[in-house]
């Protein structure tokens, strides 16, 4: 269960139905412009929130920022304080408002939501959030849900390797062109159920 005090730690992911968190080909967002979202991005643009991410996730977004690619959601994060997990890369970083992390993510994590000032989000980094989820840290699970199955294309499907989850649905909602919010609080099993209910 995630700790009871402290700051709150939310895994963010943005995928298709299948649970991809990219696919090869297609473009950033499966290519879907939906004003809603990007409207429901800025709404929390003021946010004080903390993004945590590993060095792979830091290395394809700042290229995305670097390229004015997804210009409206990359001018948004640039702004956001955000961390990254890795033991190679060394600071300063090129994108604003990052700072590395180069000792063990999860005793990282844990010190954060205990004496950190801001509440924490991941940002990708399906690895990641794998382990801080395995270790109790994460309060709610959030999914950007796109409306594709990329069964042929997908790469890196977020969910390989998770513990059994039970999902508490807290908040959904639908944005125009079929994507979907879906924020949970998550609670780790240690397997099915004997009498098959939660």
């Amino acid at each position: 269960m995630p700790q009871a005090n402290g700051k709150q730690l939310t895994i963010d992911f943005i995928t298709s139905l299948d649970g991809y968190a990219s696919a090869v080909g297609w473009p950033g967002l499966w290519g879907v412009n939906s004003p809603e979202y990007f409207a429901w991005l800025d709404e929390h643009k003021d946010d004080p929130d903390t993004l945590l991410m590993g060095a792979e996730t830091y290395r394809l977004m700042s290229g995305f920022a670097a390229a004015g690619e997804e210009a409206t959601a990359m001018d948004m994060l640039a702004r956001i304080p955000k961390i990254v997990f890795s033991s190679k890369l060394e600071e300063p970083l090129p994108w604003p408002n990052t700072r590395v992390i180069s000792t063990d993510a999860v005793e990282a994590v844990r010190d954060l939501k205990q004496n950190g000032d801001t509440p924490l989000h991941t940002l990708g980094s399906h690895l990641l959030c794998r382990s801080l989820l395995r270790a109790g840290l994460v309060d709610r699970f959030r999914i950007i849900v796109f409306p594709f199955i990329t069964g042929e294309t997908g790469r890196e499907n977020i969910y390989d390797g998770y513990p059994d989850v039970a999902l508490e649905l807290v908040e959904s909602r639908t944005f125009e062109r079929g994507l979907q919010l879906l924020e949970y609080i998550p609670t780790l099993l240690d397997g099915p159920p004997a009498d098959g209910r939660i």
